[in-house]
């Protein structure tokens, strides 16, 4: 229960505290009444309450009483619809000015296309851009030097397992409860413990498509210390030996299923309902759902890194900002600049821009989050961000040879020719 309530606690001011704290006085930038309207449209996909229309109205509305020349409408998508209707709307010639989203999308797909404008000159003169993180700035950058993100907040995956399940099992000697890392070899010991104790699936290794697969991608690469791409993420390393002896310590270990049958979502709902003493596909979000989702269940969700040789994790994680569509109107990109601007240059605006998200800011601001319990628990992991792979070319093909690859495992195809398949798949060849 006391959980429960720091999570409804969380919850709340994540939805709100966009609208009510508008942080320390800041003196009001200078507008000129003469200045011609400009008609932007800004498309956010969701993340976090940037998906909710009512939060992202109170932000707007802040920047409007700065700016009341600039006109912004603004549409929320979804991951299931959001990348056709933006294909769409570049097919039609009517491409939104503004987007709330990944690398993935605004610097690897639309600006490696030639669609989005340059932003170099926000990293530049942005007051905080020289204190954003270098694995987030590397990852707005395209190989040809521009910058088409400017970034606004981040998130790391991890996954979780069930406290009360381990400790009777006796298997949370193999955990390092402080810094929420084990190796590899403690895996392996916490699995054979949880099945001596009775409970005969610990874990799915889920592959019913490709959500999720942050998480078993993360699974993989850990345990053995490999990766899914180059260090310069100009090709994939799936069929390393590291990644094939981690598949196949997974296909054999007591414990874990390959299941193709399953979904990530399906992999959460039978963790939280006591099925699976692991969950792969994890993360804040997801524990103040889930949570609320299950008022009455009877364990405690601990959050934890993937397992490693060393005990040194590297995760994956989210990075979301602003793109800008070059729609050839000079006055609408400098509009659409200023918009950026006002939600991530000075402080007060930033904080409220970054609550609003549910994320954690990209640049250091230790006390953000300093009254919210769940929020500091689950800040560990941002420590443990590994590069962003999701820049690499090929990525969409990537993700789906991800899952068959595994599908293919548990049909019986032998771990080296299942990665040497996914190779193929992703070369073209």
């Amino acid at each position: 229960m006391k959980k429960l309530l720091t999570l409804l606690t969380a919850l709340f001011t994540a939805v709100s505290l966009t609208a009510c704290w508008s942080g320390p006085p800041e003196e009001p930038e200078e507008e000129s009444p003469a200045l011609e309207p400009v008609e932007l449209v800004l498309w956010t996909y969701p993340v976090g309450n940037w998906g909710n229309a009512t939060t992202v109205a109170s932000l707007i509305g802040d920047f409007n009483r700065t700016y009341p020349h600039i006109r912004l409408s603004v549409e929320c998508l979804d991951y299931t619809t959001g990348d056709q209707r933006i294909h769409d709307a570049i097919s039609s010639g009517h491409a939104p000015d503004l987007v709330l989203e990944g690398p993935e999308r605004l610097v690897s797909n639309w600006g490696d296309r030639g669609l989005l404008a340059d932003l170099s000159d926000l990293w530049e003169s942005e007051q905080h851009a020289g204190e954003i993180y270098d694995f987030v700035k590397a990852a707005c950058r395209h190989e040809n030097g521009a910058y088409y993100e400017f970034p606004l907040c981040m998130s790391s995956h991890c996954m979780a397992i069930n406290y009360e399940l381990f400790e009777a099992a006796g298997a949370l000697q193999y955990l390092d409860l402080e810094t929420r890392t084990w190796t590899t070899e403690g895996f392996v010991n916490a699995v054979k413990a949880l099945v001596a104790y009775g409970h005969s699936q610990a874990a799915a290794v889920y592959c019913n498509g490709q959500s999720g697969d942050q998480g078993t991608r993360a699974l993989v690469n850990n345990l053995f210390g490999g990766s899914f791409t180059s260090p310069d993420h100009d090709r994939y390393t799936v069929n390393s030996p590291e990644n094939i002896r981690a598949l196949e310590l997974l296909r054999d270990l007591e414990g874990i299923r390959f299941e193709p049958e399953t979904t990530a979502a399906e992999e959460i709902a039978r963790f939280c309902q006591g099925e699976l003493a692991m969950a792969f596909c994890w993360n804040v979000s997801l524990e103040i759902q889930q949570t609320l989702k299950n008022p009455h269940k009877n364990f405690d969700i601990f959050p934890m890194a993937f397992p490693s040789e060393t005990g040194e994790p590297r995760l994956e994680g989210g990075i979301w900002g602003f793109g800008v569509f070059d729609n050839g109107d000079e006055a609408r990109v400098d509009a659409a600049k200023t918009f950026i601007r006002f939600m991530t240059d000075r402080d007060g605006k930033y904080r409220n821009a970054v609550l609003a998200s549910t994320y954690w800011p990209v640049r250091d601001l230790d006390d953000l989050y300093a009254n919210d319990a769940i929020m500091s628990e689950y800040s560990l992991f941002t420590e443990y961000m590994g590069d962003y792979i999701q820049i690499t070319p090929g990525w969409v093909t990537a993700r789906e040879a991800w899952w068959k690859m595994l599908q293919s495992i548990a049909a019986g195809t032998e771990v080296p020719a299942a990665a040497e398949a996914f190779s193929k798949a992703v070369d073209g060849s």
